[in-house]
């Protein structure tokens, strides 16, 4: 049985693991490495902090997410193919290290805010 999402140590091996493999995707990598061209260094505790606020009920992320998506998406396309592949590649991460309840919930929680942004961008257009 492998354990459930539990503290910090468990939200960054699922952030940085998760990473992992959106960068190595054909289908998203290049969104982030090509196009947000993402400081990885400055992006992934903002990640660990987003996570551990979500999951955890830490109080430490600050940001707007929807804002930052719905800018990237007037750069590239952002659709239900590009949403549904980041959701794959969480589902299948979390299943890799983790079950429980915490697990399901971060699983449930990301294909809630994958259909927001979805909804969001669809909505008001990328305007590319």
């Amino acid at each position: 049985m492998k354990p459930d999402i539990q503290n910090r140590e468990d939200i960054e091996l699922l952030v940085n693991t998760f990473y992992q493999k959106v960068r190595a995707n054909e289908v998203i990598g290049f969104i982030f490495d090509k196009v947000a061209q993402i400081n990885w260094d400055a992006h992934l505790p903002q990640m660990y902090a987003f996570w551990a606020s979500m999951l955890l009920g830490e109080k430490s992320f600050v940001g707007n997410p929807m804002r930052k998506h719905y800018a990237l998406s007037r750069l590239t396309d952002m659709t239900d193919v590009e949403f549904t592949e980041w959701l794959k590649l969480f589902t299948i991460t979390v299943d890799e290290l983790f079950e429980g309840r915490k697990a399901e919930e971060a699983k449930d929680r990301a294909g809630n805010i994958a259909r927001m942004m979805l909804y969001n961008i669809s909505r008001f257009g990328s305007q590319k």
